[in-house]
């Protein structure tokens, strides 16, 4: 018998039939003797619809208050699906139970909308499993330590699977969506992409950060640090596929990267629409000035991506860097009230029609030339790079968005993507 954690996201929940699939393939999982876990999304489209109404109400000028009262409300979707999934489960005879966040608890900090686990009591999930029972744990969300509901931020559920089964110390944490794996690239943008059969880690973790939406990156994070042996897998395969079969399929997510997976030098092209660029122009060139922009944009909870700063001329410098496109004009605002009086800077400026195209690959680490590669191929194409950022095993630039399929294509041709048979399935 092993403890197994199932995640199934908002269009595995879409409907009561699916709601029923998905009690049905869980149920399969138990009758086979292991323990089961269960973290589901809401609904499809249920989340936007709540959101929707709060963005309709919403003051002028929103504080920390108005983000306690989004957590609560877009916390009942979850609580919603997780209910209904338990009733289905009790339909099909399996003893199961249901439980928000809040109450396993899952602690985190008090970072409304994309708050962050602390910790996780596991005493009332694992009594549940030892009488036999099936639990069920909302994903998305917590409580903070003022007893506060929050929420994980954007595709939470999977966090909140990997932090369930790294607490639960489970054997495995399958993550049911609406594709059978991770591919190359996106297949919507790259008809030839191909789903990868394993990935490390490593490699994971970047697709994931560079815009790759099969997984959210905090939950490979987790996994990592953690060793929760992860699996993406598609729910949408009929409930009552032979469970080995169903179990050996999809993408693994592995620890270690054996020989197969070191002959593809670059494994996958990841793209993120989401990016808006700022410039803070006329710096003063001293020490201390990235953290002071910087500094500002923290403490205002935004999340830096990409950052270049210019060369000095005249003693004046330029600096740039990028956020999620959501936070565009709250960081022009913040820069332009508190950074530019301060430093005495000449101007903000900013882009939010621009996009970040990457490639990823553990096979970089052994392989020279490979950005060259990218940037030649992205010059052929006549698409100018306004940004670079590197790591060991990924590139990523920064382009103007509406060059953004037309690079990934490209890329995908060049590194051979398509035809690297053996890392990847037919």
């Amino acid at each position: 018998m092993a403890l197994i954690v199932h995640k199934y996201g908002g269009t595995s929940m879409g409907s009561t039939e699916r709601i029923r699939n998905v009690a049905r393939r869980v149920a399969k999982w138990h009758k086979a003797g292991h323990q089961m876990v269960v973290v589901p999304s809401a609904m499809s489209g249920e989340t936007n619809r709540l959101l929707g109404l709060a963005k309709e109400l919403a003051p002028a000028k929103p504080g920390k208050a108005h983000g306690r009262e989004l957590d609560m409300l877009a916390s009942t979707g979850e609580q919603a699906s997780s209910a209904l999934l338990a009733i289905a489960l009790q339909a099909e005879g399996m003893d199961a139970v249901s439980y928000a966040g809040w109450q396993g608890p899952i602690k985190t900090n008090d970072a409304y909308t994309k708050a962050r686990i602390e910790s996780i009591d596991d005493a009332r999930v694992r009594a549940d499993l030892e009488a036999g029972k099936v639990v069920i744990v909302t994903g998305f969300q917590g409580i903070d330590g003022d007893g506060n509901i929050t929420t994980l931020g954007r595709g939470g559920s999977d966090t909140s699977a990997v932090a369930v089964a790294a607490a639960l110390k489970a054997a495995e944490c399958l993550i049911y969506t609406d594709v059978d794996g991770v591919y190359t690239t996106d297949p919507r943008v790259v008809p030839e992409a191909r789903r990868l059969l394993r990935v490390s880690f490593e490699e994971m973790l970047e697709m994931a950060s560079m815009g790759s939406k099969v997984l959210q990156i905090r939950s490979v994070e987790f996994a990592g640090k953690y060793q929760v042996p992860l699996r993406v897998l598609s729910s949408f395969t009929p409930w009552d596929i032979d469970l080995a079969e169903e179990a050996a399929s999809g993408t693994l997510i592995t620890f270690e990267e054996d020989e197969q997976m070191e002959q593809a030098v670059v494994s996958g092209i990841a793209f993120n629409r989401d990016e808006a660029k700022v410039s803070v122009l006329g710096v003063p060139d001293k020490p201390g000035i990235a953290a002071q922009i910087l500094g500002a944009v923290a403490d205002a909870n935004i999340e830096v991506d990409v950052i270049i700063q210019n060369l000095s001329k005249d003693g004046k410098t330029d600096f740039s860097f990028t956020v999620h496109r959501n936070d565009y004009q709250k960081t022009l605002d913040l820069l332009k009230a508190q950074v530019v009086p301060a430093l005495g800077a000449a101007d903000v400026v900013g882009d939010n029609r621009i996009c970040k195209v990457s490639i990823v690959g553990i096979g970089m680490r052994s392989h020279v030339g490979v950005a060259s590669r990218m940037f030649r191929c992205l010059s052929n194409e006549g698409i100018n790079i306004q940004m670079i950022s590197t790591s060991e095993i990924k590139t990523s630039v920064v382009i103007d968005e509406k060059y953004m399929e037309l690079a990934v294509r490209a890329l995908h041709r060049e590194f051979d993507l398509d035809r690297t048979a053996d890392t990847i399935s037919a």
